[in-house]
């Protein structure tokens, strides 16, 4: 129907006819002069009817949304009429034909990029949305993102694998979305969380390099920036240690960066767990900030203030100090809210400490907890932080976690409400991970059980609690965008892992039989990673939600306003399903 997109018009199409196709931007009548701006993906151009068209009537009855076919000749703009900010600005088209292809109603907001609009409008019509710059970019950005990857990966001889969406459950750290059988009366499918097995079991299949551009399932908690289907780029390699597999992921995302953005992100550096959580009190640094935390529980643990005097003294806690560089100006109030914001991770409070003049000691302090602490342990404490003129000094006392937690997210708040970012773009390598965590019941694994371990079995199981992992995380800007880990190929040390996580020798063989047989027939040494796609086109586009960087997504309750799901099902669909629904109880009425 169209000979050309509307966007790709320019000075080399002059006094060429072309035909175009797609919605009205906008249309405007100046003197009896129709000026219709025509949308495609590709971008905008201005169409003129004047007058003595034979299509002027038909033009006037045209509207905002309206689908168009036109016909006209690619001509100059006058010197005045030149629009600078439009990729077509310097061209318009003279219409010499016109078809209503469809008419439109006014659509439910304006698709302006200046115009705010509520998310759940937006999701609800989100086939309007779409059509807006932004999103229009963002899409055409994706595309052009998981091409380039593709490219990358198909010319370092991976090989394009799919693997089942209807799988069963496994632990992989969240919940599953379960999928009744109808053929198997009382079972289920699980939708894949990952395709961590699946992938392994390829290396053991002799496939040697595969990756796939995966959807992933996780009915998870809410937040506001996962969703409970999410697409990543996972990618395993067999005879191949981690710093192999971490080079070649470095390298397909500096070739994104560098071939689609002009960014050279250099060489990333590597930085150890441990160190990442001493220095920043996260396993996912935002190293564009220069704030770090700095441990002074042993100048704290022979004070009488038992707020820092308990912790300082309790080997499950830490006593840190975060020292931001011409933080004396923000205010009472902020510190007030900054002091609510710590709280969301646990903190009882946020003690602080200003500079003014360093010079005078302790009278050129100002702070309400100076008399608890002492002047003495005071100024130890402000040249342990290296404290001068015009600074602020956080502290943070509790539990290792809480301490962490609250003073490393407060570290990322600071930074951009000080705007005290040293550069635009910082990746990082964090490696030597824990091998597991301590929960409530007992231990996690830190990554996925499937994750090898630094030592051999007999190790591990002697010394679980400070046994490290062979896995690796890339960060970007304080975002984790990919992780993986060098996997477990033997099947004794696998056995070992699932009895260190309390999973008897029954549940290994009904949940992970096929994967411990597999062990047994000639497993290469192998590993890999996953990227999630949606978190990195979100950083490369510097939006501010992964929602707008997806199709369809859905909100932060997991639903999709668009299609109202999820739904309900009717009788005769859950009967096949052998499945029955309890009612609700009823509330007593007379509470």
């Amino acid at each position: 129907m169209r000979t050309d997109y509307c966007g790709a018009l320019n000075a080399s199409f002059i006094d060429q006819e072309v035909t175009l196709c797609g919605w009205v931007d906008r249309r405007r009548d100046h003197g009896g002069v129709i000026f219709l701006d025509l949308r495609d993906r590709d971008g905008i151009v201005q169409v003129v009817f004047d007058p003595d068209s034979t299509n002027f009537a038909l033009a006037d009855k045209v509207r905002s949304e309206y689908v168009l076919k036109v016909t006209g000749r690619v001509r100059a703009r006058s010197e005045a009429t030149v629009n600078p900010k439009m990729a077509t600005g310097e061209v318009e088209v003279y219409g010499t034909g016109l078809e209503i292809l469809n008419t439109a109603e006014t659509p439910p907001f304006q698709l302006d990029s200046h115009v705010s609009v509520g998310e759940d409008v937006r999701l609800k019509y989100r086939y309007v949305d779409l059509r807006r710059t932004e999103m229009q970019h963002n899409l055409r950005f994706r595309s052009k993102v998981t091409t380039a990857i593709r490219n990358y990966l198909d010319l370092a001889g991976f090989l394009d694998i799919e693997t089942p969406i209807l799988t069963r459950a496994t632990p992989e750290g969240a919940r599953d979305y379960l999928v009744p059988s109808r053929t198997h009366d009382g079972k289920f499918f699980a939708l894949p969380q990952s395709p961590q097995l699946f992938k392994q079991l390829l290396m053991v299949s002799g496939f040697d390099r595969y990756y796939q551009v995966a959807k992933c399932f996780r009915d998870e908690d809410l937040r506001a920036d996962r969703q409970p289907e999410f697409t990543q780029i996972d990618i395993e390699t067999s005879f191949m240690d981690e710093a192999g597999i971490m080079g070649i992921a470095e390298g397909m995302i500096k070739e994104l960066f560098s071939t689609l953005m002009d960014v050279d992100l250099g060489d990333f550096p590597h930085m150890t767990w441990q160190e990442a959580m001493d220095r920043y009190g996260s396993d996912k640094p935002d190293l564009r900030i220069p704030l770090e935390l700095v441990e002074i529980k042993d100048l704290l643990k022979d004070i009488e203030f038992k707020v820092f005097a308990g912790p300082a003294n309790d080997p499950k806690c830490r006593v840190t100090a975060l020292k931001v560089t011409g933080g004396a100006e923000i205010s009472r109030k902020q510190i007030d809210d900054y002091t609510k914001f710590v709280g969301i991770y646990g903190a009882k409070g946020l003690a602080w400490i200003k500079v003014n003049e360093i010079e005078k000691g302790v009278e050129g302090l100002q702070s309400p907890i100076i008399k608890f602490l002492g002047d003495e342990v005071t100024l130890k404490v402000m040249e342990r932080v290296g404290a001068q003129n015009g600074d602020i000094v956080f502290f943070g006392a509790d539990t290792t976690k809480v301490v962490s937690e609250a003073l490393g997210a407060l570290r990322c708040k600071v930074g951009e409400d000080l705007n005290l970012y040293t550069c635009q773009w910082a990746p990082l390598w964090v490696v030597d991970f824990p091998m597991f965590e301590e929960t409530d019941g007992g231990v996690a694994a830190l990554h996925h059980p499937f994750t090898a371990p630094s030592c051999s079995p007999e190790d591990l199981v002697a010394n679980p609690a400070s046994a490290l992992s062979r896995a690796y995380d890339m960060v970007l800007n304080g975002t984790e965008l990919g992780g993986g880990s060098v996997r477990i190929h033997d099947q004794s040390m696998q056995q070992a892992v699932f009895k260190i996580l309390g999973i008897s020798a029954e549940e290994q063989r009904e949940k992970f039989g096929f994967l411990l047989d597999a062990l047994k027939y000639g497993a290469p040494p192998h590993g890999g990673l996953a990227f999630g796609l949606d978190r990195l086109i979100m950083l490369m586009t510097g939006s501010s939600s992964i929602r707008d960087v997806i199709a369809f997504p859905k909100t932060q309750s997991a639903a999709c306003v668009m299609t109202d799901a999820p739904g309900a099902v009717d009788t005769k669909q859950l009967r096949e399903l052998h499945i029955k629904l309890r009612e609700k109880e009823k509330k007593d009425e007379a509470k």
